[in-house]
């Protein structure tokens, strides 16, 4: 899938990892990305609705990693649909095994780059909810620019975000926590749930990680934020 290239994606926010694929990761790719995985074609606008077969509400996770949340809030919300994007495919492959072991059927799954999917293949106001957790803090001063939280990127999402939607991010890393607040409280697209320049308790919507739950255990603060599209 080739695009013209926009300011929104001159640098990349990732980095390709290999990884290794198990046999069941692979073979979960093999025999449900037919049912599961979505192919996008250039220009191609997606229809949530159609690929779902139904009509619910739609929620899209970027950078869903081994899919632990995305595969927890499919399960305990099977009313509503789960689009889930990432460019890694040994965690694509274990959420396709889960998917396929324990019969979840509200969720979909995309190998590409979630800028170009959002800018160039859903529609405006096509999603209900946003959620970025965890996201690479590109820790080191030189690579700030790498971040996904920027200022064209908020705007983006407020574009594909319905009029109330919500976005939640959160991270552990507290520098990029503090750029994120500082990029949605400029944002006049977004209001504050917690309050003017507050950080959010972690809803309970929000599954825990095993990565989570590892840094808590060394004593790493969790910043969650959440955020709904104005009118």
């Amino acid at each position: 899938m080739t695009h013209k290239n926009t300011h929104l994606r001159t640098i990349r926010s990732f980095v390709r990892r290999a990884g290794r694929m198990t046999k069941a990761q692979q073979q979960a790719i093999d025999t449900l990305w037919q049912d599961y995985g979505i192919d996008v074609q250039d220009n191609q606008q997606l229809d949530l609705d159609n690929i779902f077969s139904r009509q619910a509400t739609k929620h899209l996770e970027i950078g869903f990693g081994r899919g632990e949340a995305l595969l927890s809030m499919a399960q305990h919300f099977p009313e509503h649909d789960y689009l889930g994007i990432d460019i890694h495919l040994p965690g694509i492959g274990h959420v396709l095994n889960e998917v396929g072991k324990q019969n979840i059927t509200n969720i979909r799954v995309i190998e590409a780059d979630a800028v170009e999917i959002l800018t160039h293949h859903l529609a405006d106001q096509s999603l209900d909810t946003v959620y970025l957790f965890f996201p690479d803090p590109w820790h080191k001063k030189r690579h700030h620019k790498r971040r996904l939280v920027q200022p064209p990127f908020i705007h983006l999402l407020a574009q594909r975000i319905k009029p109330n939607g919500l976005l939640h991010l959160a991270t552990d890393w507290e520098e990029y926590a503090q750029q994120m607040l500082s990029v949605l409280e400029a944002s006049n697209d977004f209001i504050n749930l917690t309050g003017k320049g507050q950080f959010s308790p972690r809803p309970s919507s929000r599954p825990e990680t095993k990565y989570e739950k590892r840094g808590q255990r060394l004593g790493h603060q969790v910043w969650d934020l959440l955020y709904q599209r104005k009118n």
